[in-house]
């Protein structure tokens, strides 16, 4: 079964950074798309950031040339730098996986991203 474990959420201040982590298992981890979605309270669940097996990528534009998602195929890594960090990057940030076999997405539990002003 594939199972997706989040880590590094935390409170920081507004300019801060955090390294978010996903650690994968049950999975051929090098052939599927991973991504970072991210839902604030009273909000729908959007995108973040998405990393395909080729290394391809794509951010939300909300985000871009401040967050960069990589990926450690060797370690089943994915992981989400989040610079110069804004109180409205608050949210629960979640771990997702596709499939390539079967498209199905798999969901971490999501980890506390909370930015002060």
């Amino acid at each position: 079964q594939v199972q997706l474990v989040e880590s590094g959420g935390g409170l920081v201040q507004a300019g801060g950074s955090l390294r978010l982590s996903c650690a994968a298992s049950g999975t051929i981890f090098t052939i599927n798309t991973m991504g970072w979605y991210r839902q604030a309270p009273g909000k729908q669940r959007g995108l973040v950031a998405i990393i395909t097996s080729s290394g391809r990528t794509n951010y939300a534009d909300s985000v871009k040339g401040r967050f960069t998602i990589s990926r450690d195929n060797a370690r089943k890594m994915v992981y989400l730098q989040m610079n110069d960090l804004k109180p409205e990057d608050t949210a629960v940030y979640y771990c997702n996986l596709e499939s390539a076999v079967t498209s199905n997405s798999y969901w971490g539990q999501g980890t506390q991203v909370s930015v002060s002003s």
